[in-house]
């Protein structure tokens, strides 16, 4: 069979390119060729294990010939031949030529009868069309011809270098710098491009070559001053385009694994401030349960101390991570929806809501501690002040009971005179009127340690040892007392004198001495006030004790006038008596120290008094102070939330705007925070005035501060709420105008609601839009939007926007559902496909081609998630890719 070989102009080369029949004659370009086509050939059969030495020898039977054109084709050829005859390998060599004419290719003057024959020049114009038609022929750009495609190839690869310029296949090669070029483009790391000389042709393309080789396994086809260069030149497009799909791939699969790490590292994140936050409440709650008292107000006040600081100072910072962990959980998980990622499920207790549990407990704990803390304050406050008033009438009792026992044991009657018998009777019954007048005393005493041992007092035992001292001396002196009167009473009547005027001195000093140290002990006595009222009252009752006083003086210089007449009988008579009254302990002496005494102490009760009604009405200055910043504050907190209510549902036009105009609410409402601190100012200055009520405000720094916190946790919110949409939109390639008909028609649908907002101190009631959708209206807005509605259909799309069969749909939820209708994302079939060109068709890949084609950080990711490959022509180190993709996506239990 005889077959010819030519090509017309449109096909690979121009007819003045084609092969020079000249040439023919030509020795040297004989050698040439046959080293080159030599070269070309070996570079393939090496991949079936073989390879030729001499090319009009090794092709003569045919059969790597068939071999050749199968690796190069990548189709099987019919059986060949396996005998040794002549006929057997001309039946070989036609099957070569007639699967080569099969392609498409026009043979002129080339036999089966001249390749077995080993004619050179036809076995060398056989070898040039098979490499016209398999190297040549498929390669395309931009829809050009082979010959064409190379050229811009080149053309392109090569535009960025200095003293490249390729035109053709001919001179523009000359000087290597367009090889070394190509080689530099797609491999920097194997040439220094800007070490070559223009100068040095043979020196460039020698390096070219040789680089080839080595690293390329592309085989020195020519010389360095050779001529044909189309078929080498092809070896480097079909080398570098396979790398170039690998490096699609692998670009492909990084990306997709780059996304994976952030969401983990973002899990991880959340992970660990959940932790931590959780961690700080724990410890912190047991302390705010804690209600152990203590026994001393400066004790006391250092938990209060303790407890501001706490509330200024550790409590905020906590406030903000709680606040930045739910964004950080929703931003996860918007990640998460818009790369088709399964969503986070943080660990069993780290939920949202178990930390707002958790944080519920707090406030509360804290609640009921700052409330103990007062009472507690109060109470040791309330305590102080009546272990003081205990001590001042025991002391006063102490020194009056002093020596009384002894003196009511005396036997001193026995040898006295009838006047002296008569004075000690009336003295001793002027000492049952002052024991009688000090009955209120002790009573008073005894109710004093009663109460101080109701409210716990921390000293109550000795308390209770002295006043039960008390107790019984005073049974012990009305039992002696009434042993001595009727002692006295059965010698009266032997003895018939008295001395009236000593009695009576006797009856009336005593109840005045008793008054003037009641009047003492009472000018004297420690207060305790909370309102201007209550000192006003105080000075009130001092203003009426000193009215008395007149009074209290008559009664003074009537008692004086008596001990005036004694001594004025006792002068007028010459008595050799002592002018002492023998009835009555009372001196006139002590009678004008102690009338002096309170003379002193009325002033300075007055002083004492003034000095506490200044300071009430300083408290007062503060209340006013407190609550005319809190009347304000308060009202402008709830107008700011009702203000970002409507704005969250009402807000029109781009994202980006409304972001701006929810960032203007924060940044106002930041600037706003100096009002609070000095409120918290005001606040500690009222505590430390120990002032416990205003009368002034029904706000409280407690209502300010929830309400100051609830403001900022709002706005943040709706901040994270308008930066999840923007990053939903971007993410899915949505514009502004579906965004902004999304939210028309949400809004369209969400009935208006009738609901109450309560503030600090009242409450209004308002319209305003829900933020939700029941299942009718949400299936109307589909409709609306021209969605053709069965009910299994509707079933499906509702177990996407409302998964938990809550009834409602969440504008959010109506965003991933349209967002999901109308975007394209990576899918696992795609990463799946990805990993399929690098593994070279393989349903397996190996660590090796790991670290071959990806970045050493995601390569190693693969290789220690990627479960055992298990399937058939498994090999020891296979990988699973596709079970790895699969779960990616969430697709797959790995």
């Amino acid at each position: 069979m005889q077959y010819t070989y030519n090509y017309e102009e449109d096909e690979y080369m121009t007819q003045e390119e084609e092969w020079d029949r000249d040439l023919l004659l030509d020795p040297a370009w004989e050698k040439q060729q046959r080293k080159t086509f030599t070269a070309w050939c070996n570079s393939h059969l090496r991949k079936a294990g073989t390879q030729i030495e001499n090319i009009e020898e090794d092709f003569r039977n045919g059969l790597k010939l068939m071999l050749l054109l199968e690796v190069i084709s990548g189709e099987r050829l019919p059986k060949p031949d396996r005998g040794k005859m002549r006929f057997h390998k001309i039946a070989n060599v036609n099957k070569a030529l007639d699967y080569i004419a099969s392609k498409g290719v026009k043979l002129v003057s080339i036999g089966a009868e001249e390749i077995v024959d080993g004619n050179v020049k036809m076995t060398l114009g056989m070898i040039w069309t098979i490499i016209l038609r398999f190297a040549i022929q498929d390669i395309s750009v931009e829809e050009t011809s082979a010959k064409e495609g190379l050229l811009l190839w080149c053309q392109r690869k090569t535009a960025p270098y200095r003293n490249v310029n390729i035109q053709n296949f001919h001179l523009s090669w000359k000087d290597g710098l367009g090889l070394c070029a190509l080689i530099h483009r797609h491999r920097p790391d194997l040439i220094d491009y800007s070490k070559l000389n223009k100068d040095d042709p043979i020196g460039n393309i020698n390096l070219a070559m040789e680089i080839a080789e080595k690293h390329l396994d592309i085989p020195k086809m020519l010389d360095a001053e050779g001529e044909t260069i189309m078929t080498y030149v092809s070896c480097f497009y079909h080398a570098f385009a396979g790398a170039e799909q690998a490096e699609t791939a692998a670009n492909r699969i990084c990306k997709v694994l780059a996304v994976n790490q952030e969401n983990e590292r973002l899990m991880e994140e959340y992970e660990r401030l959940a932790s931590e936050l959780l961690e700080w409440i724990r410890r912190t709650i047991p302390w705010l349960e804690n209600r152990t008292p203590e026994k001393t107000m400066q004790a006391m006040q250092k938990k209060l101390e303790d407890f501001r600081d706490y509330r200024r100072k550790h409590k905020p910072p906590k406030v903000q991570e709680k606040c930045q962990l739910e964004i950080n959980f929703n931003t996860l998980q918007t990640k998460l929806r818009i790369s088709n990622r399964p969503a986070f499920m943080p660990s069993e207790g780290k939920m949202v809501s178990d930390i707002a549990g958790a944080w519920q407990r707090l406030e509360q704990a804290e609640k009921g501690y700052e409330e103990w803390l007062l009472n507690e304050i109060r109470r040791l406050e309330r305590l102080e002040h009546l272990a003081e008033k205990f001590r001042q009438k025991a002391s006063t009792h102490e020194q009056w009971a002093y020596g009384k026992e002894q003196i009511l044991l005396q036997k001193d009657y026995e040898s006295a005179s009838l006047t002296e018998v008569r004075a000690m009777l009336r003295k001793h019954e002027a000492f049952e009127s002052d024991l009688a007048a000090h009955q209120d005393r002790v009573e008073q005493i005894a109710a004093i340690a009663q109460e101080l041992n109701e409210l716990d007092y921390h000293d109550a035992a000795s308390v209770n040892d002295r006043c039960q001292k008390i107790c019984d001396q005073w049974d012990s002196l009305g039992t002696l007392t009434q042993k001595r009167r009727e002692a006295l009473e059965r010698t009266e009547k032997l003895l018939e004198t008295i001395d009236q005027l000593h009695l009576e001195f006797a009856k009336r000093a005593a109840p005045f001495n008793n008054w003037m140290e009641g009047a003492m002990e009472d000018l004297q006595d420690m207060f305790i006030v909370h309102s201007i009222e209550e000192i006003q009252s105080l000075i009130s009752a001092h203003d009426q004790f000193k009215a008395t006083l007149p009074e209290a003086d008559g009664e003074r210089q009537a008692i004086l006038s008596i001990q005036n007449e004694v001594e004025k009988v006792i002068q007028s008579y010459s008595m050799r008596i002592s002018a002492s009254n023998p009835y009555s302990t009372v001196t006139v002496e002590e009678i004008r120290t102690k009338w002096e005494k309170v003379k002193q102490l009325v002033p300075q009760r007055d002083q004492s008094l003034q000095e506490e009604l200044a300071r009430q009405h300083a408290n007062e200055r503060l209340r006013r102070q407190f609550a005319a910043q809190a009347n304000v504050i308060g009202p402008w907190i709830q107008t700011k939330m009702e203000e970002i209510a409507r704005s969250s549902i009402e807000m029109t036009g781009p994202l980006e705007d409304q972001m701006n105009q929810l960032k203007q609410y924060e940044q106002n409402i930041i600037n706003y925070k100096h009002n609070i601190d000095k409120l918290e100012g005001d606040h500690q200055l009222i505590q430390e005035a120990l002032v416990f009520d205003n009368k002034h405000t029904n706000y409280t720094m407690e209502h300010i501060r929830v309400g100051w916190e609830l403001l900022l946790t709002t706005i943040a919110r709706t901040i994270n709420e308008v930066e999840t949409q923007i990053l939903t939109r971007d993410a899915k390639g949505i514009t502004q105008e579906q965004m902004n008909d999304f939210r028309a028609s949400f809004n369209h649908f969400d009935r208006v609601q009738y609901s109450c907002f309560f503030s600090f101190s009242n409450s209004h009631c308002s319209q305003k839009k829900n933020g939700l959708m029941d299942h009718d209206d949400f299936r109307a807005c589909l409709i609306s939007m021209g969605y053709d509605l069965g009910e299994a259909e509707f079933a499906r799309i509702m177990s996407l926007v409302d998964p938990n069969g809550q009834g409602t749909v969440t504008f959010q939820s109506f965003i991933d559902f349209m967002t999901r209708e109308t975007a394209d994302t990576d899918t696992a079939e795609q990463v799946i496909a990805s990993f399929r060109i690098l593994a070279s068709d393989k349903p397996y890949i190996l660590a090796d081609e790991l670290r071959r084609e990806l970045p050493p950080e995601q390569a190693q990711y693969c290789i220690k998630r990627m479960p055992p490959y298990t399937g058939p022509g498994s090999v020891p180190g296979a990988l699973d890719y596709t079970s790895f993709s699969s779960a990616l996506y969430g697709e797959s239990d790995l």
